[in-house]
């Protein structure tokens, strides 16, 4: 687990990092879906802001609620109940059925405890798990936000895009 506090680099703008996301996707032909909880659509809407996603974005699902997980994106009812919604197991699950439910080839999916209230002792609040797909491979992170909810949510949004640009840079490093 990832322990990151509102130090956390904020010097890219949030759509800077949308519009890259977006270059990288556009140069390799590919679309990209998301899979948000916490963050209920903000990231959808941070990259439909960029002139031109429709060309590599296909769609968004906010699944808040764990029969939404389980309905849209074919989350095991079972990986919820031995897991937790809030587990790398639930963001593995989130983004392969997101991409198994659209066109894209690439997606990211967010799970997480925004407060102010929800948090356990073994999950506090600011918990937040992230799954990544790209190039086949699907990668998980939980991190630890410290904050408020808007903050926690920000952080969550900030990591899941600078995760999903990395591993689409780094992909197309190894070309």
């Amino acid at each position: 687990m990832t322990d990151l506090t509102n130090t956390q680099n904020t010097e890219t703008s949030l759509e800077d990092l949308a519009s890259r996301i977006g270059d990288e996707l556009a140069s390799r032909k590919e679309m990209l879906v998301t899979a948000e909880s916490c963050t209920g659509g903000w990231v959808s809407m941070l990259i439909t802001s960029i002139v031109g996603s429709s060309n590599w974005f296909d769609r968004g699902f906010v699944t808040y609620s764990n029969e939404s997980k389980q309905e849209i994106l074919g989350v095991d009812k079972q990986v919820i109940e031995i897991h937790g919604a809030v587990s790398e197991e639930t963001a593995r699950h989130m983004v392969q059925g997101a991409v198994e439910h659209s066109r894209a080839q690439t997606g990211l999916s967010v799970t997480g405890i925004a407060g102010p209230g929800g948090g356990s002792p073994e999950k506090p609040v600011g918990t937040v798990c992230f799954g990544w797909l790209v190039d086949g491979q699907c990668e998980t992170e939980t991190c630890h936000f410290n904050g408020n909810r808007q903050e926690i949510r920000e952080q969550s949004v900030r990591q899941v895009l600078t995760g999903i640009l990395a591993r689409l840079e780094t992909r197309s490093d190894r070309d």
